[in-house]
């Protein structure tokens, strides 16, 4: 039997998660400059979305919060290191 403390985590879990994956979907990523290491950063950053996806699909939620969260890191990281920006 699932308790209420439970089942209340997974509902918080699933609904940061489904947030913070719909922020990133609605979000357009350019890159500032055209390198290689820009490529593979906004290749990582769909894989990671792509994860979450199939991660919630199953009810796997700790996956599917740590993949968003992959997906966002990479984001900043690239922000940060001026080759990639967001576009709101």
């Amino acid at each position: 039997m699932v308790s209420s403390e439970s089942s209340d985590i997974e509902n918080r879990i699933r609904s940061e998660t489904l947030k913070w994956l719909d922020k990133i979907k609605n979000t357009k990523i350019e890159e500032i400059e055209e390198n290689r290491i820009a490529k593979e950063i906004k290749e990582n950053i769909k894989a990671y979305i792509k994860d979450t996806e199939y991660f919630l699909g199953r009810n796997m939620l700790i996956e599917a919060f740590e993949s968003i969260v992959w997906a966002w890191a990479w984001l900043e990281i690239g922000a940060r290191l001026n080759i990639l920006k967001m576009v709101k």
